[in-house]
């Protein structure tokens, strides 16, 4: 079994995009392993859309259809494209908080 594998996750709901979707949009996310955080840190500039990369589970942040959908060149476009700067954010913090590190402002979606 992989380390991946056993790094914690938990389900965020984005209000915004929830109430123009009109139904619920949750994004998985899940730990990331030892170190990567502070990597993605010290290795650029747009650190929070790094560790949102790496640590998204679901939905597929990398998939050709998101990124058709908001018109994004790269998946870190499309993500500036769907998700405003604080919800960007909010969901890297949580990345980091599921990685041992920082508390997060925003609520986990209970099943």
């Amino acid at each position: 079994m992989s380390v991946k594998a056993n790094m914690p996750t938990a389900r965020y709901e984005i209000s915004r995009l929830s109430e123009a979707a009109g139904a619920p949009v949750v994004f998985t996310l899940r730990a990331l392993p030892y170190g990567r955080v502070q990597e993605l840190k010290r290795l650029t500039e747009e650190a929070d859309i790094q560790i949102l990369l790496a640590g998204c589970a679901e939905p597929d942040l990398k998939a050709a259809a998101l990124q058709e959908k908001f018109q994004g060149v790269t998946p870190a476009e499309t993500i500036k494209a769907m998700l405003l700067p604080g919800e960007i954010a909010d969901l890297a913090i949580a990345v980091e908080k599921l990685s041992g590190y920082r508390r997060t402002t925003i609520e986990e979606v209970k099943k």
